[in-house]
Order: structure tokens, then C-alpha cells, then sequence
């Protein structure tokens, strides 16, 4: 009877866990790669921005209502930041963003005279001004020519942030915590 009781005790914790601290997500399509491929799974960290606020570079799992689904990508800019893409240029307040989670991708491109972001700029007809409103985030896939993000849908309000993605558990030889 006490291995029952244990075992109860182990199953609410880890639904407790799951449902308040820790969230599985599963990558869905290209807008990731070269860093996140479909089928794995990553650990979602839901707590951190109810301390803190997203910062640059940090990959984060958020919904998209009119698509009804969550989607994951990086953070480029926060509130107040002022946000240009253009070609395979991103700046931030005038600064360049040093990309080195593509550079690879990007210059592998370049060896061949060809752009890595072939799809819209920023800012662009769908929105107008760059400027990051309070309480939003700007993101960008890293697959640049293939993501649905920010260019498309807007600003992310932090009310449809998830977490933060933190650990690829599956497949195992890809386990590792995500670099941010």
C-alpha cells in the first residue's frame, strides 16, 4: 500500500510541475532550422518571464491565435526597441545584430551570391512602424526565408508567451540546453 501511495504522490507532482513550472513542445516545420529541426522536443520554461522580461537572442514558444497554435522563435527586439531588417541585415537602435546561431547558414548563402532572407524586410506594409511597443516582443525564425513571425503576424504580447525554450530532450543523441 505504501508504493501506492508513493506512486499518487509522484504522479501529482509531476502534474503539478508540468502544469505550473515546465511545458513539452514539439517543433513544427522549417522556421528554426538550422538550429531546431520538426519532431524535436523541447523543454518550455513557463515561469521565467513571470520574474523577468524576454531579452535578445532568448528562443521562446508563444501562441498565435489567429493561427491556432504555438509557434517558436527568437527574440530580436524588446520594449522600446527600435527594429530594421533588411535583406540579410537586422539592426536594433542603429546597432547590427550579431547573428552567430545562423552565421554559418548566412555566409554559406553568400558564398554563392545569394540572400539568406529572401522574404519581407522590416518595418513593411503588414506593420508600419518599428518601434516595439510595451509589453511586446519583435521575433524572427532563424530560417529567415521560411517563417511565419513578426514580419507577418506583428508584435508578440508577453500575455501570449508561453516560456522560454530551455532543454531539446528528444531525440536523445540531440539532448542539450538551448544557448540563449
Amino acid at each position: 500500500m505504501e508504493w501506492l501511495k508513493a506512486i499518487v504522490i509522484a504522479v501529482v507532482l509531476v502534474l503539478v510541475i508540468r502544469w505550473l513550472f515546465f511545458a513539452p513542445f514539439i517543433v513544427d516545420g522549417p522556421s528554426m532550422q538550422p538550429n531546431f529541426h520538426t519532431g524535436e522536443r523541447i523543454i518550455v520554461n513557463k515561469i521565467i518571464y513571470d520574474i523577468r522580461q524576454p531579452k535578445h537572442g532568448e528562443v521562446i514558444v508563444f501562441h498565435v491565435p489567429t493561427e491556432g497554435r504555438d509557434f517558436i522563435k527568437r527574440v530580436i527586439g524588446v520594449p522600446g526597441d527600435t527594429v530594421k531588417v533588411e535583406g540579410d541585415t537586422i539592426t536594433v537602435n542603429g546597432q547590427v545584430v550579431d547573428e552567430t546561431y545562423i552565421k554559418e547558414a548566412v555566409n554559406a548563402k553568400h558564398k554563392n551570391n545569394e540572400l539568406y532572407n529572401t522574404e519581407a524586410d522590416f518595418p513593411n506594409e503588414r506593420v508600419s512602424d518599428g518601434t516595439v511597443p510595451e509589453g511586446y516582443v519583435f521575433v524572427l525564425g532563424d530560417n529567415r526565408s521560411n517563417s511565419t513571425d513578426s514580419r507577418s503576424i506583428g508584435y508578440v504580447p508577453f500575455g501570449d508567451i508561453v516560456g522560454r525554450a530551455d532543454l531539446v530532450f528528444w531525440p536523445l543523441q540531440e539532448l542539450h540546453f538551448i544557448k540563449h
